[in-house]
């Protein structure tokens, strides 16, 4: 037999009460009732608990031993209970997220702004990075939820990427400065001799960019090329060129004009992925719930749709 936490409550508000009776009306049960299983943990202990005296009980030596185990044993039981309830209930907890960094700086920040609102207990992380960064760090466990550019070859068979998003991409460029074109859209080809501000190597966009530049019949030509997503649009509305970004991007950012690309234009789905065999933790279904829900009813920026 082993003990039960049951029976170490039920010889916590004995010794507490010092009486049998008063112990069974304070646990809402019979006295017969605790009085076997009092009976039951003295038999799996070995020992009685406690000695009968005139009007109640008192500790035996055993039970004096016993005490201070049972009151450590049952708190950290009634503190497990409510941790759990906590996160269950969330009211602590914490959620890793990692996206790209053209949605960390126009869809997440809306999204962690409600969710923050709803569940202010909640510690939150972001990691921004590639794509490929991001899949990685959900492989490794270290993240619970990532926005990713949904790859053609799609991904690892561990992870299931779900499409959220489509957005177009737009040349964008300096508000104050000449248009890219003269007309309403603007064809790839139209680039061909406009210097481009170009992203780092392994971002996401550059590799579609050049592949489409390639197809376009030409090579472009690059004003500035290695930054992030902030850095590029900074250089745009400096004036130092031109680049190609999701249409997300330029919702806040007066000082840039977006031109849309003439048909078919460039097109990306963003995607929403976790890991397939593990349970989503409560505080990561919440966010996830949260973004789908802003997506589904949200206005959007222009160019971009729900999917």
């Amino acid at each position: 037999m082993e003990v039960q936490l049951q029976q170490l409550r039920y010889f916590l508000a004995v010794e507490q009460t010092r009486h049998f009776t008063q112990a069974a009306d304070i646990l809402g049960v019979s006295q017969p009732t605790l009085s076997k299983q009092i009976h039951t943990l003295e038999a799996t202990l070995g020992a009685p608990l406690f000695e009968r005296i005139r009007g109640g009980v008192t500790l035996t030596a055993a039970g004096q031993t016993l005490l201070p185990l049972a009151q450590r044993m049952v708190a950290d039981a009634d503190a497990a209970q409510e941790a759990v309830a906590d996160i269950v209930g969330l009211r602590r907890g914490e959620v890793r997220l990692g996206a790209t960094p053209s949605l960390c700086s126009s869809l997440v920040p809306e999204v962690l702004r409600t969710f923050r609102g709803r569940h202010p207990e909640i510690q939150l992380y972001v990691n921004e990075g590639g794509s490929q960064d991001l899949i990685e760090n959900l492989l490794a466990h270290t993240l619970d939820l990532a926005l990713i550019v949904q790859p053609e070859e799609g991904v690892d068979d561990s992870l299931s990427a779900a499409p959220v998003l489509r957005e177009s991409l737009v040349v964008a460029s300096v508000a104050d400065g000449p248009p890219p074109t003269r007309n309403p859209q603007i064809a790839l080809a139209e680039l061909e001799h406009t210097p481009l501000v170009m992203f780092r190597a392994g971002y996401d966009i550059r590799g579609v960019t050049l592949e489409a530049c390639q197809k376009a019949g030409f090579t472009p030509k690059f004003a500035v090329e290695g930054g992030e997503m902030d850095a590029v649009l900074a250089f745009v509305e400096a004036g130092l060129g031109v680049a190609l970004v999701p249409s997300m991007v330029l919702a806040n950012r007066p000082l840039l004009r977006a031109t849309p690309l003439a048909p078919p234009g460039m097109r990306r789905t963003i995607a929403l992925a976790h890991r397939k065999r593990s349970v989503l933790p409560h505080a990561a279904e919440a966010l996830r719930a949260t973004l789908l829900h802003h997506i589904a009813t949200e206005e959007l920026p222009l160019g971009v749709r729900p999917l």
